[in-house]
């Protein structure tokens, strides 16, 4: 008998076993790459039986899927947490200045390879495909409200906002094509390109969002 079968287990509620599925399978995504995700995999790293991952997900697609979701959410949520800053919190222009030291950090290398790694399976699995575009979309949104944010209080000078996000986005897009390559090519010049992108774009001076 395998252990994964001994011992007396506690039921879980189908929520909570649900996410507990696609959070493992977001983890294996991140350490070992998408098409790891298999139900097989992810029943192993739970311990328990393929079937009962097969009975939340029938086809493994929608899990991949889920797991690039739940990984990347996670980060988006931890780098540009949702709505204003409060009194006394962080501002837009702080904001952006503790989201361009991280993003230039080795701390999201995993992240930045599943972002990597999803768009070329994406190509070929259109419920992926679904859910990076979806990701995309929000991810835009988040900075667009950040940038819109720091122009009305006067921080930025930006004539659309939503231009601008795009615009950002596709410079941390570009440098993360080289997420695989050696740490020599990751470095200048490019290391502080969606940086200094995004101070032109928002009208601020060279070096104004580079940590303090």
């Amino acid at each position: 008998m395998s252990s994964r079968d001994s011992g007396t287990r506690t039921r879980k509620a189908p929520s909570e076993r649900r996410h507990e599925i696609v959070g493992t399978a977001a983890r294996v995504g991140l350490t070992e790459g998408l098409e790891c995700v298999t139900l097989r995999r992810v029943a192993d790293a739970l311990g328990v039986q393929p079937g009962l991952v097969s009975h939340y997900f029938p086809a493994a697609d929608t899990l991949v899927a889920e797991a690039f979701t739940s990984a990347t959410r996670a980060e988006l949520d931890g780098l540009l947490p949702e709505g204003p800053p409060g009194p006394g919190h962080e501002t837009p222009l702080s904001t952006l200045r503790r989201f361009f030291h991280l993003i230039a950090s080795t701390e999201f290398d995993n992240v930045s390879k599943l972002w990597l790694n999803a768009r070329h399976l994406s190509r070929y699995r259109p419920v992926l495909r679904d859910h990076v575009i979806e990701a995309e979309t929000l991810w835009c949104r988040r900075i667009e409200q950040l940038i819109a944010t720091g122009t009305d209080a006067g921080l930025f000078h930006c004539a659309d906002p939503r231009a601008a996000a795009i615009r950002v986005l596709v410079a941390i897009d570009g440098i993360s094509v080289y997420i695989n390559s050696s740490a020599d090519t990751r470095t200048a010049p490019i290391a502080d390109l969606a940086r200094t992108v995004a101070e032109r774009e928002l009208g601020l001076a060279t070096g104004a969002l580079a940590a303090s």
